[in-house]
């Protein structure tokens, strides 16, 4: 992804007029208000002509402005807005509110961007470089049509932007359309091969289309053209394209079954360093597919003492929609559907459940007999589930639909969210959260936008800052308290990743019930619903919603957090 960087004639240059000052005009003027000097050295000169107090108003702006500048250089993106806001306080323009937004952009503060961004188009005159800037902002908020809009604004403005080629094109391929985004990144290739960007982003539409090879050698390119030259825009956050191209040649790796070579490319992505939020979460995503690949490569390797997982292999997969929507559905139209399906509820140390055995057979049944390969896992300690999940996550990388459907206790600490094994045991001086299952590490595990992944979790949003208290009731939470995280923004730095559902049988902060027949009302209601032919996901999850607020009588509300890219249909029409 790329940002582009406007400097007005208005600020290109400095004026200097006091004699008095002509030693510092000469040793601090052009390291600081020069584009190409190095960031540390552009920082300590414009820091000295601050110190000086001899310019004010419209001169001083400037200074802040290059010195804001040189800390985004060094991707340190909070003393870019200290010093942008501080330029504009003295004298607004465009080329600073560009500098913010961008600067808010790599912090993942996307409304803000889009706020700075639509400042510096409202003062003029309309620049493409504003309109490709602003693109980026809603592509990453998930709002593609806008996204188009702005790039197609960029391209009428510069025909020969290849970064505003190569950003459409992705944008298309969120909304299905892999052939106009193929056809959009080739004509970024065409327009600068020297470019690595471009060629990172159709790796990952050769990927999608399933060729592999094609893939490999992009990305192979990409790092090539990366290491030759490194990028010279200020606005290209330091080594994130080396990042994005390492991260997605180990998943292409990874989808061929070439584990060896995968292995190194993710070692080289966590050797980079990471400033901004994509380069934090594809090293997230990179630490956790290194450690499956890593953990695979032990032998022997032991069986966990518990109930063992079940598996059946999927009946053939059925088509996911008619011709007419089939582009905006590949995610769910071919390929392996896998699911891990665990029932927790004898717990030795924490309140006993007596459904979520039964909702994760009832939920395995029904998402065998609409063609997933299913791995049923009951009263699972932390050995096996941790177990299941790690061969799920290996799995999922050669699948283009994951669902992981969970029942039992969840809690959450520090804003990060976790499941609870049945041996859970919170001690007194002991770190609680090493006893469960960390869902960032799910998320960043399956973060891939070529793979549509669903989470469904039948459990409490509660806090236990008092773990060994169980509820009084039979409910899914170990103590009342604030809900479970919302996943826009996780601690390992992974983030949602496109194409990306949450579901949690309730709304922050509240019960799930453990119900008063064989099943939950949220699993009783999602096994009724997850088979229905036709049904788009987001659909069927809305009559979930109304079905268990009505059998709770309010009492319980189902809610969910999607990236999902497009419509995605579990069962043909």
């Amino acid at each position: 992804m790329r940002r582009l960087f406007l400097i007005p004639c208005l600020l290109a240059a400095v004026l200097w007029s006091a004699a008095c000052f002509a030693q510092a005009r000469a040793q601090f003027g052009p390291l600081c208000t020069t584009e190409t000097s190095l960031a540390d050295q552009m920082i300590d000169a414009c820091t000295k002509i601050i110190a000086l107090k001899v310019f004010s108003g419209e001169k001083l702006a400037t200074i802040y402005f290059w010195r804001a500048v040189g800390w985004n250089k060094k991707g340190n993106y909070a003393q870019v807005i200290a010093d942008a806001t501080e330029a504009l306080r003295l004298k607004p323009s465009t080329a600073v509110y560009n500098l913010r937004g961008s600067a808010y952009f790599d912090k993942g503060e996307h409304d803000i961007a889009i706020a700075d961004f639509n400042d510096a188009l409202r003062m003029g005159p309309p620049s493409g470089i504003i309109f490709h800037n602003r693109g980026n902002a809603y592509r990453s908020k998930g709002d593609y049509t806008r996204a188009i809009a702005d790039y197609d604004a960029a391209i009428k403005a510069g025909p020969k932007s290849a970064f505003s080629y190569q950003n459409r094109g992705s944008s298309k391929q969120a909304l299905g359309d892999l052939d106009g985004a193929l056809t959009d990144i080739s004509e970024a290739v065409r327009i600068d091969p020297s470019l690595p960007q471009p060629l990172i982003s159709r790796a990952v539409i050769w990927r999608a289309k399933g060729d592999i090879a094609r893939a490999i050698a992009d990305t192979t390119e990409a790092i090539r053209l990366a290491k030759a030259k490194a990028p010279v825009n200020v606005m290209t956050p330091p080594g994130s394209v080396l990042i994005s191209a390492y991260t997605q040649r180990g998943l292409a790796y990874e989808a061929k079954g070439d584990a060896a070579h995968a292995k190194e490319d993710y070692a080289s992505v966590l050797e980079g360093a990471a400033s901004d939020a994509g380069s934090k979460a594809n090293q997230a995503t990179a630490k956790v597919r290194l450690a499956l690949l890593k953990e695979a490569d032990a032998a022997p390797r032991k069986t966990a003492a518990a109930p063992a997982a079940e598996s059946s292999p999927a009946p053939p997969a059925p088509a996911a929609a008619p011709a007419s929507s089939a582009a905006r559905v590949q995610a769910a139209a071919a390929g392996r559907r896998v699911a891990p399906v665990i029932g927790n509820g004898a717990y030795a140390h924490v309140k006993v459940l007596p459904n979520p055995p039964n909702d994760a057979r009832a939920i395995a049944k029904s998402l065998r007999e609409i063609g997933f390969t299913v791995s049923e896992g009951l009263d699972l300690g932390r050995d096996a589930m941790q177990q299941t999940i790690h061969d799920f996550l290996r799995e999922a990388a050669r699948s283009q639909i994951a669902v992981v459907y969970y029942a039992g206790h969840g809690v959450q600490v520090d804003g990060r969210n976790y499941l609870v094994p049945v041996d859970t045991e919170f001690k007194a001086g002991g770190r609680m959260t090493d006893a469960m299952v960390d869902m960032d590490i799910i998320m960043a595990g399956l973060d891939d936008q070529i793979r549509t992944n669903i989470l469904i979790l039948d459990a409490c949003r509660n806090n236990p800052m008092a773990p060994q208290v169980a509820s009084a009731g039979l409910s899914r939470g170990i103590e009342a308290g604030s809900g479970l995280a919302a996943p826009a923004s996780l601690g390992s730095g992974s983030t949602l990743g496109a194409g990306t559902l949450i579901a949690f049988a309730t709304a922050p902060g509240q019960v799930a019930l453990d119900g008063e027949g064989a099943n939950s009302p949220f699993s009783a209601a999602l096994s009724r619903h997850v088979g229905t032919p036709g049904l788009e996901v987001q659909q069927m999850l809305t009559r979930v919603r109304a079905e268990v607020a009505a059998t709770t009588k309010g009492k319980q509300v189902p809610w969910s957090n999607s990236s999902l890219l497009g419509e995605v249909y579990l069962v043909e029409r």
